[in-house]
Formats: C-alpha cells, sequence, structure tokens
C-alpha cells in the first residue's frame, strides 16, 4: 500500500491514512481502502476496524490537484460513483468500524468519516463539508449522510456557509458520539474497539446489519429481521456459550 498502513493487534485490525501533509483523498487512496476492506472483511483476527490517520490530520478532502486531470463530466460523475460505492459498502460493512478523528475532516475526510458505524473525535478537530466554497458540492454522498446525523437544517447550514463545526459541536449534533482531548483521543477509540472485540463476531454482523433498517426508517422490516437473527445467535454456539458463561458467572469464551 502507497498511502495506507495496516496493522492487526488483539483482534483490532487499524487502517492509517498516510499521505502528507493532509491525507487528501485521491483515487488511489480510495481504491486501497477498497482493497483493504475486501481483505479484512474475511480476516479471522480482525474483529474490529479503527480508521484514523497520520500526522495533523484524520483527512483534509479530497485531492482539489487531481480534479485538475479530470477531463470531463463523465469522468468527475465516475469518480463520484466509485467514492460511493466504497462508502455504501463501508456503511453496511460487517465488522464495526470506528473512525479516530484528530486535526481535521473536511470534505471527502467526513465523508468517508460518515461511512463509519461511529466517530470518536478531539474536542478541537474540525468537521465540514467546504465544497460550495469552491463552486463545487459534495460528491461521496455527504449531502445524504449529514442530514441523518444533524438534521435539515443544520446539513443546510454548514453546507451553504462551507463553515466547519468543532468536535464538541459534532458531538453535540450527534455527528460524532464522544470528544476527547487531543492526546486521549486513540486511547479511548481503542478501549472501545476493544470491547467491542470481546463480542461475537456473529452478534456484531446481525446488530451492524439491523441497525441499516433503523437507520433508514425501516421498522417493520427490521423487528422482522431481527426476531429471524435472534433464532440464529440464540441456537449458535456463541450464543449458547454466552448463556452459559452468564449463568456460570465467568467471561464468555466466543469461538466466532
Amino acid at each position: 500500500m502507497e498511502f495506507l498502513q495496516v496493522h492487526k493487534e488483539n483482534r483490532i485490525a487499524t487502517i492509517q491514512l498516510n499521505r502528507p501533509p493532509a491525507n487528501a483523498l485521491s483515487t488511489q487512496l480510495i481504491r486501497e481502502l477498497s482493497k483493504v476492506f475486501d481483505e479484512l472483511e474475511h480476516d479471522g483476527e480482525a474483529k474490529v476496524i479503527v480508521l484514523k490517520g497520520e500526522g495533523r490530520f484524520f483527512s483534509a478532502g479530497a485531492d482539489i490537484k487531481e480534479f485538475t486531470t479530470i477531463q470531463n463530466e463523465a469522468d468527475f460523475a465516475e469518480l463520484g460513483a466509485f467514492g460511493q460505492q466504497l462508502f455504501d459498502r463501508m456503511e453496511n460493512y460487517p465488522k464495526l468500524i470506528i473512525a479516530a478523528i484528530h486535526g481535521a475532516a473536511l470534505g471527502g475526510g467526513l465523508e468517508l468519516a460518515m461511512a463509519c458505524h461511529i466517530r470518536l473525535v478531539s474536542k478541537e478537530a474540525k468537521l465540514g463539508l467546504p465544497e460550495l466554497q469552491l463552486g463545487l458540492i459534495p460528491g461521496f454522498a455527504g449531502t445524504q449522510r449529514l442530514p441523518k446525523y444533524v438534521g435539515a437544517a443544520k446539513a443546510a447550514e454548514m453546507l451553504v456557509t462551507s463553515e466547519p463545526i468543532t468536535g464538541e459541536e459534532a458531538v453535540a449534533c450527534g455527528l460524532a458520539t464522544a470528544a476527547y482531548r487531543d492526546e486521549d483521543l486513540f486511547e479511548k477509540a481503542y478501549s472501545l474497539a476493544g470491547k467491542a472485540a470481546a463480542k461475537s463476531s456473529l452478534s456484531i454482523r446481525y446488530t451492524l446489519e439491523l441497525l441499516q433498517y433503523a437507520s433508514k426508517g425501516q421498522y417493520a422490516e427490521g423487528a422482522k429481521k431481527e426476531s429471524q437473527y435472534f433464532g440464529k445467535v440464540f441456537v449458535s454456539e456463541d450464543g449458547q456459550e454466552g448463556i452459559q458463561a452468564f449463568i456460570e458467572k465467568r467471561k464468555p469464551n466466543f469461538k466466532n
């Protein structure tokens, strides 16, 4: 990988964006991300993924210089479609993805973070979609995901002003789940990842899938699917182990 570093430890896989100075999302970086997620999906050593950036930023956006090499409308649309396909896949990924955001997540960087299941931020991080400042609009479904988290009015304000919000403001409006001091962010992210990694892979996969029904307002379909999966996990080896461990007052030993 040219722009990514991947490390696995304690059932947690770390994907680190490494494209200084701003970890801009070039086409090559996005393709590398797609390849890594291909590999990790069936990797038995990795149950949870932490996504973070090297250096000063999580990711300060798309590679604007690369835009000057794109020749026509169709090529821009193709770039947007490729990014959307990857981010849709992340949103529906069977393993938990935690974004640990420091410095800035702007433009495509925020769109990448919004495709993760959980976002933890540093208090002073800057999050925003400033594309309108360039006469553009978001291309990786930012206009669709942002209002899902912050509401339509706040999303409109962030988009038309191009002004970022802080990590603390992101928590207040629902874009992130928690804000920490810079020096504590990654420790907290791995603590959360460790708690998730201690769970059964099967129950995590089913839970993440069921949450997508809720996010799309598909209550009836989600509830029906939940009852089916409840039966499946109950008779699974991990389900029986969890029940037995509870009765015996010990930690479960899940086989995943």
